[in-house]
């Protein structure tokens, strides 16, 4: 038995043009058929994308492309990821394979003009997951019952490129680094750790971890840019050894963009198994090397270009640096210079909040930004007029250790509010960080939970105090 898939030509828009083009099936073995025609099977070596949505109006409307059909290759390449889909469908002239939720195989062949969108939106890819053993590996802190998309170990060049998320190269070959390059997926965020080569091995517990400089000269030479970082564990990658590594990674040149230098964060679940906190003093330590390299960066490149995070100020009992210290602020959400930015934002808003006499704010926090809240409460009171109370809430969901507000509990919020904080006050302000896309905080609670429990207070979740209260 054969069938046929038959398309006739079509036009979309000036000087756009596609045409479906027949292809005959013949059955195979087990539970998917195979396509009689040279190049095209549906299980081909590489793994396909599904599409999840077809936008109205576009190419791919027009060509009634289906949810649920897979994208297998584009102009004789496999599509093995979103990437992969928005890199080839970039081209003017295309012929797209795909098989439809039918099982029916079909070729599309388009010509467009450029800048004309095809309109497919992908499922989301499969996250790559991280092969290494670090040392002081965050999920090995993870309390057991915490959300489930805390235990994901991704190390995903994807994720690097389209979300800022450090990656560590060791899940790529030279294949890998090479598409990476071709694909132009620039900038990247790299967790280099140490350039020395044993160092980086006992770290990460692999043996392609030694690899690390090959691999940045491979991405560099091909015109990709980097950011780096270094995770600070004491007497592992610190003094002599992180010297080391500002050095290497400062003679690749200018396109190593930044090193950020961010010391181990431990919970009570990991701590001292085998990596110890920092002390102060290797905290300052850390900040005097770091200011070196600024000292050599600043007058050669005309930026800082190291950069030591917040938490290594705060170990230290620093002063955080002024907003110039962070150049143009790229690295804020990865704790580089978040502090500074929450001040100059509370700083630069308050004066114009509206007034709102006789209510009573309570603001939840965590111990890292506790003191600037606290220092803050009582021009927050005279700007509005309200009585302003800070709650710096301990984690013993991670222990205390961890401090940063995102990471805090449900349970340990209400337990620091007290069960009369709902009728003291009208209104209590939560860090927007602490919950995920679907309202639960890390410890599984969920908002609608803490909200009844605080009743009648209102609740209400933002990322800035001051731009919070202004929404209202």
């Amino acid at each position: 038995m054969s069938s046929e898939a038959v398309g006739k030509l079509k036009r979309f828009g000036p000087g756009v043009s596609f045409q479906r083009s027949p292809r005959t099936f013949a059955p195979g073995w087990g539970v998917a058929p195979r396509w009689a025609y040279p190049g095209f099977s549906s299980t081909p070596r590489f793994p396909v994308i599904r599409i999840a949505e077809v936008e109205a109006g576009s190419i791919a409307d027009e060509l009634h492309l289906e949810v649920g059909t897979r994208v297998i290759r584009i102009n004789g390449e496999p599509v093995r990821d979103g990437i992969d889909l928005t890199f080839l469908l970039a081209d003017t002239h295309l012929e797209l394979e795909a098989v439809t939720p039918s099982g029916e195989s079909v070729l599309y062949e388009v010509d467009r003009d450029p800048g004309t969108a095809f309109g497919l939106v992908p499922e989301p890819d499969t996250v790559r997951e991280c092969a290494n053993k670090c040392v002081f590996c965050f999920i090995d802190g993870n309390p057991p019952d915490v959300r489930d998309s805390l235990w994901l170990r991704d190390d995903d060049f994807r994720l690097s490129f389209t979300y800022g998320s450090y990656v560590t190269l060791t899940n790529l070959g030279p294949r890998g680094l090479q598409r990476l390059v071709d694909q132009r997926l620039s900038p990247l965020y790299v967790s280099v750790h140490a350039t020395e080569p044993e160092v980086r091995i006992r770290l990460l517990v692999s043996e392609r971890a030694g690899m690390i400089m090959e691999q940045l000269r491979t991405l560099l030479d091909g015109g990709l840019s980097l950011h780096t970082q270094v995770v600070l564990c004491p007497e592992w990658n610190d003094g002599a050894h992180l010297d080391r590594t500002i050095d290497d990674l400062w003679s690749l040149g200018p396109g190593i963009l930044s090193l950020s230098v961010v010391p181990v964060g431990l919970t009570r679940y990991n701590l001292g198994r085998p990596v110890r906190l920092l002390t102060a003093g290797e905290a300052r330590t850390a900040i005097e090397q770091v200011d070196r390299a600024r000292r050599r960066a600043l007058p050669e490149r005309g930026l800082g270009w190291c950069y030591a995070a917040d938490e290594l100020f705060l170990i230290a009992g620093a002063p955080v640096p002024e907003a110039k210290y962070y150049d143009d602020g790229a690295l804020y959400e990865n704790g580089v210079g978040a502090v500074r930015g929450a001040i100059e934002a509370f700083d630069a808003g308050v004066e114009s909040l509206p007034r709102v006499g006789g209510a009573s704010i309570g603001i939840v926090t965590g111990r890292s930004m506790g003191r600037f809240f606290r220092e803050r409460a009582v021009r927050l009171a005279k700007a509005t007029g309200a009585a302003v109370r800070v709650y710096v809430v301990p984690n013993r969901f991670f222990g205390n250790t961890v401090t940063v507000a995102g990471l805090l509990g449900g349970r340990d919020i209400l337990d620091a509010l007290g069960s009369g904080a709902g009728a003291e006050h009208d209104l209590i302000l939560l860090p927007a960080e602490a919950l995920n896309g679907d309202g639960l905080f890390i410890d599984t609670l969920p908002l609608g939970a803490l909200e009844e429990a605080l009743a009648p207070a209102t609740v209400v979740c933002g990322h800035e105090v001051t731009e919070t209260l202004r929404a209202l």
